[in-house]
């Protein structure tokens, strides 16, 4: 059996909230006030996950800037056109990629597609979902830094058995269930503020989505440590890089976004 993991120190929480705080009004404000600020900080923010992606997978230069040309186009059609074509934009720009590349998906072809529909995807469902008003994608920012800061408290305070050792061995299944709580308390400060009742189907899919959330997270690391890296950056003190700070809202915003397709109306509206 492996060996529990020891609490990470309580100095190692500091850099990590100042950092969240440092960061957080700029995607509120961006929200608040929508295009054309949205739209640019979108871009803005998969253009550096995209060259920290192909820094990650050992791209040379004109490789991560391919990436980052294909993910802002995207996302920049995302912004000017339908969402549709931005989508097959998309697609077809990781098919390009790949394609090019000449190599199987193991390779460094299918890594570099597998970052452009990785970080345009989200972008896109994000700026869908601006589309229908702020309350989604403020509930969506509650729940995953209530995820975040639930599940490093619990992990830290407690620790116990790792959850997916061969991808993250810090993570364990304690800080998981503090996430989980964490986030369905979010969900049930966003129904009351919002006046949505009965507040059980907000509180239980913010709970669900906590744990898309952290599985982005592990995702994230599972690339990582494919490469031997810690971190995709060093942008953000205590965190790594953008990418290391947002892998779970890549996971959390898509998801929000199929569930709302497959719904026909907001999230927020369940019953």
């Amino acid at each position: 059996m492996a060996a529990l993991p020891k609490p990470a120190p309580e100095s190692a929480l500091a850099p990590r909230v100042l950092s969240a705080l440092a960061l957080a009004p700029l995607p509120v404000a961006a929200i608040w006030f929508g295009s054309p600020w949205l739209p640019l900080l979108t871009g803005l923010a998969a253009g550096v996950m995209a060259w920290e992606w192909g820094r990650l997978t050992r791209r040379d230069g004109l490789g991560k800037t391919i990436l980052v040309a294909l993910v802002l186009a995207a996302v920049w059609a995302a912004a000017l056109l339908p969402v549709r074509f931005a989508l097959l934009l998309t697609v077809a720009a990781a098919g390009l990629v790949f394609s090019a590349s000449g190599v199987s998906p193991a390779g460094g072809g299918g890594w570099a597609a597998l970052g452009v529909l990785w970080l345009a995807l989200p972008s896109i469902s994000l700026l869908w979902l601006a589309q229908s008003g702020r309350a989604t994608l403020f509930w969506i920012l509650a729940v995953v830094w209530a995820t975040d800061i639930g599940a490093y408290a619990v992990g830290m305070s407690i620790g116990g058995p790792r959850l997916a050792p061969r991808w993250s061995p810090a993570k364990t299944w304690s800080g998981l269930l503090g996430g989980v709580l964490s986030a369905a308390l979010a969900g049930w400060a966003s129904a009351l503020l919002l006046g949505i009742s009965p507040a059980f189907p907000l509180v239980s899919l913010s709970a669900g989505l906590a744990i898309v959330e952290q599985f982005g997270d592990l995702a994230e690391s599972a690339a990582k440590r494919r490469f031997g890296a810690k971190d995709s950056g060093s942008l953000i003190p205590g965190h790594g890089g953008l990418f290391d700070r947002l892998d779970g809202l890549l996971a959390v915003i898509p998801t929000v976004a199929l569930l709302t397709l497959i719904g026909g109306r907001s999230v927020l509206s369940w019953r």
